[in-house]
C-alpha cells in the first residue's frame, strides 16, 4: 500500500499535456508511437504537484527555449497560466544524446538481431531512460514534485522535442 504522501490526489495531476510542435519537421513512426504512448500513459496516471499551492488538475505545455532551456507552462483546466517552470537542459544533454544513440541501435536491431542482442540493447536503453528520468525528477524537485513513472513519461516527451526531422 502506498504511503499517504504517495497516494494519488485528483487535483495533483496533469489532465492535459501538449508539446511545442512549431519546429518539428517530421518524425518516424516509432517516435510518433513512443510520443503517443507516453502522452496516453501520462494522462491515465501521474503525480504532478507544483511547489506553489496551485489547484489542479493541470494543463501542461512543454517546450524548449533556444534548444537549451526546458519550459513547462502550468495552467489550470481553463488554460489560465499559473506558472512557467524553466530548467536548464545541460544536465540532461549527454543522457539524451546517448539515449538517442541506443534507441537508434535498438530500432535497427529489431530488424536483424537475435532476441538476446535485442534484449541487451533494450536493457541499455531502459537504463539510460531511467537515468534521464531520475535526473529530471531531481532537477525539478524544488519546483514540481513528480513520481518515477511521471518522470519517465516526461523524459520521453522531452526527447521527442529534441528530434528535428
Amino acid at each position: 500500500m502506498a504511503a499517504e504522501s504517495e497516494t494519488p490526489n485528483a487535483a495533483n495531476r496533469i489532465a492535459k499535456i501538449t508539446l511545442d510542435e512549431r519546429l518539428v519537421v517530421r518524425r518516424s513512426a516509432e517516435v510518433e508511437h513512443e510520443r503517443a504512448v507516453a502522452i496516453f500513459d501520462l494522462i491515465e496516471e501521474n503525480k504532478f504537484v507544483p511547489a506553489a499551492s496551485y489547484q489542479g488538475p493541470f494543463n501542461v505545455h512543454i517546450s524548449l527555449r533556444d534548444g537549451r532551456i526546458l519550459v513547462i507552462a502550468i495552467s489550470d483546466e481553463n488554460d489560465g497560466l499559473q506558472e512557467e517552470v524553466t530548467l536548464p537542459l545541460t544536465p540532461l544533454r549527454s543522457i539524451i544524446k546517448d539515449y538517442f544513440t541506443v534507441c537508434e541501435s535498438y530500432f535497427q536491431a529489431i530488424k536483424t538481431a537475435s532476441p538476446s542482442q535485442i534484449e541487451s540493447i533494450d536493457m541499455g536503453r531502459r537504463g539510460l531512460h531511467n537515468e534521464g528520468s531520475e535526473t529530471l525528477r531531481d532537477r525539478l524537485a524544488s519546483k514540481v514534485a513528480i513520481d518515477h513513472e511521471t518522470a519517465r513519461r516526461l523524459f520521453t516527451l522531452i526527447c521527442v522535442l529534441h528530434i528535428r526531422g
